[in-house]
């Protein structure tokens, strides 16, 4: 089974982004990371995805638009992570 791709849209400085890589990291989870920090066409890639969103992070694994570090870390507390990661 091959992991999903996990995509994280985040800006310089933003404690919230640190926290969700930092989790997705001691998960042994490789992502893609995008800074929007100067917007760009990254930012409205973020907002294509997911519309509603407007804050960072914005973290997408696989097809599941998961949402900031708060969400990440419900799933993880969940347990559902876990089998999120694993594909």
């Amino acid at each position: 089974m091959t992991t999903p791709k996990i995509d994280i849209y985040t800006k310089f400085t933003c404690p919230f982004c640190v926290r969700a890589k930092r989790l997705l990291s001691n998960k042994g989870a490789e992502f893609n990371e995008f800074d929007i920090s100067m917007g760009g066409p990254k930012r409205e890639q973020m907002i294509a995805r997911a519309p509603q969103a407007r804050t960072v992070p914005q973290i997408f694994i696989g097809d599941v638009h998961v949402g900031g570090s708060d969400e990440l870390a419900a799933l993880d507390a969940s347990g559902e992570l876990d089998a999120l990661l694993a594909g």
